[in-house]
């Protein structure tokens, strides 16, 4: 439990267990240091793929050697299905685009709808939860048939359909992240909505909600301030693995062309798919390298989720205590007469015989 302390001249500084917060409480430094073996090895490569992923999202700028939709400098053509090397480190494409720069501007594109999208698919699907959750009543048995309803529906056929139904097939950038943006949200709206409405059916019952009626507490303030607080706690393990979600998503709608159209923006799954022909001439660099951004993008969140999951689970959370007991049991186990030494083993102390008699 944090505690308070007050220091001579000085403000009171928050303690967590009996010492001050230093740089190993911050929430993935804690995280990393609660892992141990493989799982500490899936979180670690899974945060350098997820951090490589939004370096490259937020520099796409000052890293892309070329905007997304250039295809000549200095009234040159770049050339069509060039191979890697030279002014194109990784070959240009049928339209003569520049792979590498069609890389980093759709890694952008990528993490631009994936915030979107979570985002909004959080905030709408948490507030239905926690309404439907403590008021119950009609308004509850509405909203859990809807969310069942839409959640059995296939997941990629419906974000197809409402990606349609907002663009018509054509958009612009925004218009386009915005229209893959709200087909992934209304996929998964009803995952939070059914982990909050459950978390809200067992918190309302608890003690200090039902102290909070008593003292009068309005019903928004109840669940706004005592219920959604404790309802929340599992969020950025769904959070986090919805991420890798929505970017299969977003670029199976680029594949199946309903996403975004090349000239408005770079996206992974369109240039995969305008790949497909060029493999049978044996162009294999225009398809390759869109196809690997995808493969460890994905992989890298899916490692953090599945790690953040697993330190979530108390029995696996409790490994790295146990082995570390263990391994002290030696150094604090006491016997009559001496201590147990791991190294040395049975120390008898001087001047006693094993019988404990002294000479």
């Amino acid at each position: 439990m944090a505690a308070t302390t007050s220091v001579p001249g000085g403000a009171a500084s928050p303690v967590l267990h009996g010492r001050r917060r230093t740089w190993r409480d911050l929430p993935v430094v804690h995280q990393v240091r609660q892992s141990v073996g493989v799982q500490r090895v899936m979180l670690v490569l899974g945060l350098l793929l997820t951090g490589v992923f939004v370096l490259a999202a937020l520099l796409a700028p000052l890293l892309a050697p070329y905007g997304f939709a250039q295809i000549e400098q200095d009234q040159v053509p770049f050339g069509t299905l060039q191979a890697p090397g030279g002014a194109h480190l990784l070959g240009t494409t049928q339209g003569g685009y520049d792979v590498l720069s069609r890389m980093l501007w759709g890694a952008q594109t990528a993490l631009e709808t994936i915030v979107v999208a979570v985002v909004l698919s959080l905030f709408v699907g948490v507030a239905l939860g926690l309404v439907s959750g403590y008021l119950g009543g009609w308004l509850d048995r509405v909203l859990v048939v809807v969310a069942d309803a839409v959640y059995a529906f296939p997941s990629l056929l419906l974000a197809i359909v409402v990606s349609i139904a907002i663009s018509g097939g054509q958009s612009s950038k925004w218009g386009g992240v915005l229209a893959a943006a709200v087909a992934i949200t209304v996929v998964f709206i009803p995952q939070y909505f059914r982990v909050i409405r459950a978390e809200t059916v067992r918190i309302k019952s608890e003690a200090y909600v039902e102290s909070a009626k008593v003292v009068g507490a309005s019903t928004g303030r109840i669940m706004g301030r005592h219920v959604l607080r404790n309802a929340t706690r599992t969020l950025p393990l769904i959070f986090t693995l919805n991420c890798s979600e929505a970017l299969l998503t977003l670029a199976a709608l680029g594949f199946l062309g309903f996403g975004i159209q090349p000239t408005s923006a770079a996206e992974w799954g369109y240039d995969l798919q305008r790949a497909i022909s060029d493999v049978t001439a044996g162009v294999w660099w225009t398809g390759l390298f869109p196809g690997l951004a995808i493969v460890l993008a994905v992989l890298g969140v899916t490692l953090v989720g599945e790690s953040l999951n697993d330190l979530a689970d108390p029995r696996l959370r409790g490994r790295r205590a146990v082995s570390a007991a263990s391994g002290t049991v030696a150094a604090t186990s006491v016997v009559p007469g001496g201590t147990l030494d791991a190294a040395a083993g049975l120390e008898t102390p001087e001047g006693q015989t094993d019988g404990g008699d002294r000479r």
